[in-house]
């Protein structure tokens, strides 16, 4: 009895160690595939947010390369589907046109402070991403353009009078601003595309006296504008006139050559012959001389 006990307990005692085991074992496997599963939601995740890039329409980008030289400024990347290795980032800008508003005081030629308010409209040029976010970065609206805005403004407005800006010469000022501005964009790596003043307040009393003037010099040019178009009238009436005493003066004296003597007689003798056939009852007096015209009277039927 005490040999079968003694087996018995050994056979329990080997099957609780196979059974720790076994759990051991499970346990290990349970915790290997949880860290493979981790792995592979991490490489999931690595993969899907940064491998593949797309780029929308209007949109360009530039890669930063991490263990390849940092910012690649020559490359650049159009709209698409992009692959970018997980440890490099693709930076993407706007590059549609896009426009800048900027409301500011400048002063005039002759020393007035007015308000202006200026919208430029410009874009990034595609090739030189790179070159635009290696030294302005996403804020280069605010570095560049608002800065070029107002010095270009503030310059160009310096060279004109009240009147000129408020209105004769207000279409000048806008070029003069693009000319100026131009240059200062390209040489940040954005390009211009029109530069429009939208409005521009000068204090009260100018805008009165400037308005009045303009009034008055309109009214003068519509009345200059009358009298030359009634000297007009005149001279080509004048002409019209000598035009028509030319005329008749020519006629008269084609008239004269034309009308002989000789023919008026032939004229008179065809008329007496034709009021001789008449049926009416007439009277013919001869002339009383070769040169003289047979005189008809005529009767009653």
């Amino acid at each position: 009895m005490e040999t079968l006990s003694t087996v018995f307990f050994v056979v329990q005692s080997n099957k609780s160690v196979f059974l720790h085991e076994m759990s051991t074992m499970n346990q290990t496997k349970l915790i290997r595939f949880a860290i493979l599963g981790v792995i592979i939601l991490m490489l999931l995740l690595i993969f899907s947010n940064s491998t593949f890039v797309t780029i929308n329409s209007g949109e360009q980008g530039v890669q930063f390369k991490k263990f390849g030289g940092g910012l690649d400024k020559e490359n650049t990347y159009g709209q698409g589907f992009h692959f970018v290795l997980p440890w490099n980032e693709m930076i993407i800008y706007d590059v549609r046109e896009q426009i800048q508003e900027e409301a500011m005081n400048v002063i005039l030629g002759e020393g007035l402070g007015i308000s202006m308010d200026v919208a430029v409209r410009f874009r990034p040029i595609n090739s030189k991403i790179g070159y635009l976010h290696n030294e302005l970065g996403p804020n280069y609206k605010e570095i560049v353009v608002k800065n070029s805005i107002r010095s270009a403004a503030r310059e160009v407005a310096s060279k004109f009078a009240p009147e000129e800006v408020y209105s004769t010469k207000k279409d000048e000022v806008r070029i003069l601003i693009e000319q100026q501005i131009a240059p200062l964009l390209n040489d940040r790596y954005l390009e211009l595309v029109r530069v429009d003043i939208r409005d521009i307040k000068l204090p009260e009393a100018y805008k009165e006296a400037i308005e009045a003037k303009l009034e008055r010099e309109q009214a003068v040019q519509r009345e200059q504008q009358e009298a030359e178009r009634k000297i007009i009238e005149a001279t080509g009436e004048a002409e019209r006139k000598i035009i028509e005493a030319k005329a008749l003066k020519e006629f008269q004296t084609i008239i004269n050559e034309g009308i002989t003597d000789k023919y008026l007689k032939l004229k008179g003798i065809e008329a007496t012959l034709e009021l001789a056939k008449s049926p009416n009852s007439k009277v013919v007096v001869i002339g009383t001389d070769e040169s003289s015209m047979p005189i008809i009277l005529g009767g009653e039927n």
